[in-house]
């Protein structure tokens, strides 16, 4: 029959989000390279804001929009058949790829932090006009990568505490994953459940551990490369919460089976290399990166 597939590979229909979400990343770049370079207030005039927030505005709106309609034809496509077992795993494919260019994005992170901690530059900071001037090889320059007097979060109290809630809802999302594969559908939305409230708690612990922290994002290395991976990865556990949210609300409608459960598989996966991350900024910024100075 003339149209009929014969063969096992999932050929997309035409779809204009795919445009969508292009023209929406620009738009979204667009706006925030303005948003980065408009004119501060002053005493005497006021901030000119122009039209960023409109372009910015738009590209966050259009990135929203193609990520909900776009997810949502792929969980049409799963429910109609057409992720056959070749379409999955070459969808576990991609999922591998994926979380590898995170764990670079991590890398890069973790490079800066060790080159400020290992080869710090000693820095003059003029609080008047905001200039940072370096002091290297100037007589009676110390390079210090946390600066004398400075303290830092204590590692074994709150990040510590953050550490067991993440190793827990590791142990919680492979129960949901178990109970997935051998039928029990009760064990699954009770694994999400749990899995869900542990990664909410993580996140208002970290909102309550920067909102007490000693110290700000700017002034030397160590708080900005300590605010900048934490952060990130704080931002990383946001986004696997709403994965993992989407998988709850699909396992009500009883979309998952032991045999074809990729969506739930991919969010378990994410979530598994958030809780590596975590245990690998612990060990370097809170614990190593804080020895030997006073904590808060």
């Amino acid at each position: 029959m003339a149209g009929t597939a014969n063969h096992d590979y999932h050929i997309l229909e035409p779809d204009i989000w795919p445009l969508v979400g292009s023209i929406s990343a620009l738009t979204f770049t667009t706006g925030m390279v303005f948003f980065m370079h408009h004119t501060p207030a002053t005493e005497t005039e006021p901030a000119q804001f122009g039209f960023w927030p409109i372009v910015l505005g738009l590209g966050i709106m259009g990135l929203i929009a193609t990520f909900f309609m776009w997810f949502r034809n792929i969980v049409i496509e799963a429910q109609r058949g057409d992720h056959t077992p070749v379409v999955q795993l070459h969808m576990r494919y991609g999922m591998i790829l994926f979380i590898a260019s995170e764990v670079m994005f991590f890398v890069g992170w973790f490079w800066s932090f060790f080159d400020f901690a290992l080869f710090p530059t000693p820095l003059s900071f003029d609080e008047a006009t905001g200039a940072t001037t370096s002091l290297f090889g100037q007589a009676g320059a110390v390079a210090q990568f946390v600066p004398e007097g400075m303290k830092v979060l204590d590692p074994f109290a709150l990040p510590l505490l953050n550490t067991l809630i993440l190793l827990c809802s590791g142990t919680t999302v492979t129960w949901a994953h178990h109970s997935l594969i051998h039928g029990d559908r009760q064990g699954l939305k009770q694994g999400l459940w749990a899995t869900i409230a542990l990664g909410l708690l993580f996140s208002s612990i970290q909102a309550y551990e920067y909102s007490a922290a000693p110290f700000g994002f700017g002034g030397n290395s160590y708080a900005s490369a300590f605010y900048m991976a934490t952060g990130f990865h704080g931002f990383h556990v946001i986004i696997g919460t709403i994965f993992l949210a989407v998988g709850l609300y699909r396992s009500y409608l009883g979309h998952f089976t032991p045999r074809q459960h990729f969506g739930f598989e991919a969010a378990a996966w994410y979530w598994h290399f958030v809780d590596v991350v975590w245990l690998f900024l612990f060990v370097a910024i809170y614990v190593w990166g804080g020895w030997g100075a006073e904590y808060h």
